[in-house]
């Protein structure tokens, strides 16, 4: 389980979570300009109980493709509802005979579920990270609290945002992918078999991608205790929000802290790789001094140079957008917000709540 800083008192003592699919959902936006024709075809599904690897198998299996010209663009949770985009490369340009909802009905279990919400073909291949978004509307029940004081942190959020930690599913069961990383990098031989395997190859970047959210949430948990997560100070390199592009900026004055009190740019934090940090001072000191001060940290980062990632960087925090909620019952809450790809939700939902169930089991916190 993550126990990572919080700059705000939970106004939730606690509340059931995910006790059905449907009070998780996730739709994915994504703006594309369809061909309306090419040897790729899109589907827009919307999945019940099932998680994107699975339906992907299943894709390949309908159109008697090999699964990696099955095209997605993120992974969504399995106990949800979600609906995503995948494209099946069909060099004939003709799609299947059996018609994909017979094909769910003979594939599928009782409680899982697969809707066909669009069809069109395109000339191009959906690529991983091609959504810019995801809306989320999350149900939460038995929720015990102070209704104003949940209110007064709602609003809160929606103005300030939240801490951008990567969520635990980023690090797998108990956080194995890190405990993975760390035996490839005891294993040369295992580092060149993943060179010719595509399949270790996929595994070994989400290790890698599991150490490199591993640095950064603590780099992020130490500006969190300091307050500095959301000010700026000589040595940061800030983002534009809404897009990938960073700057140093030459000095740091009230027309940048204001730019940074109403959500047009973010402070960042490092995602480790090889190289100069981008940031300097006072910043790259502190970032430095979060890897040093653990050993595990250090074996992270140095492993993460050795296989050749560049220093990046990443906001420090996400301010979501169309936020709005509502109480359906005096202890059901509805959430409804969009986040940019590569936040999650439960980092919301930490600051908002001491503990989360999923029936009896504790999650997230």
């Amino acid at each position: 389980m993550l126990s990572l800083t919080n700059p705000y008192q939970p106004s939730i003592r606690h509340a059931i979570y995910k006790q059905l699919p449907q009070d998780f959902v996730v739709n994915e936006q994504l703006n594309v300009a369809f061909a309306q024709h090419g040897e790729h075809l899109w589907l827009h599904l919307q999945k019940t109980n099932l998680n994107t690897a699975y339906l992907v198998k299943l894709l390949a299996k309908w159109a008697n493709i090999s699964e990696k010209d099955v095209g997605f663009s993120g992974l969504k949770d399995r106990h949800a509802v979600t609906s995503q985009w995948f494209s099946l490369r069909l060099p004939k340009k003709i799609a299947p005979t059996q018609p994909l909802n017979d094909f769910f009905a003979e594939q599928l279990s009782t409680d899982e579920k697969v809707a066909v919400l669009d069809l069109v073909w395109h000339d191009k291949k959906l690529s991983r990270g091609t959504h810019h978004s995801n809306q989320f509307i999350i149900t939460l029940k038995q929720v015990h609290a102070d209704k104003i004081a949940v209110e007064n942190q709602l609003l809160l959020i929606k103005k300030q945002g939240f801490p951008n930690y990567f969520g635990e599913q980023r690090f797998g069961k108990e956080q194995q992918n890190l405990e993975k990383f760390n035996q490839f990098l005891q294993n040369s031989q295992q580092k060149s078999i993943i060179k010719h395997n595509n399949k270790d190859k996929q595994k070994f970047s989400l290790y890698l991608s599991s150490a490199r959210s591993e640095l950064f949430n603590a780099i992020l948990a130490e500006r969190v205790r300091q307050n500095t997560w959301q000010t700026a100070q000589l040595g940061d390199v800030m983002n534009l929000a809404g897009s990938q592009s960073i700057f140093v900026p030459d000095t740091i004055d009230d027309a940048l802290q204001q730019r940074l009190a109403s959500g047009d740019i973010h402070v960042t934090g490092a995602m480790w790789g090889a190289g100069e940090l981008k940031s300097f001072a006072s910043i790259a000191q502190l970032e430095q001094a979060v890897i040093n001060a653990n050993p595990a940290h250090q074996t992270l980062a140095k492993g993460l140079a050795s296989f050749g990632l560049k220093q990046q960087r990443r906001a420090l925090r996400v301010i979501p957008q169309n936020f709005t909620w509502q109480w359906l019952e005096d202890d059901k809450l509805v959430l409804d917000f969009v986040l940019p790809t590569g936040s999650f939700a439960t980092a919301l939902l930490a600051c908002l709540a001491e503990e989360l169930f999923i029936f009896t089991k504790k999650i997230d916190k």
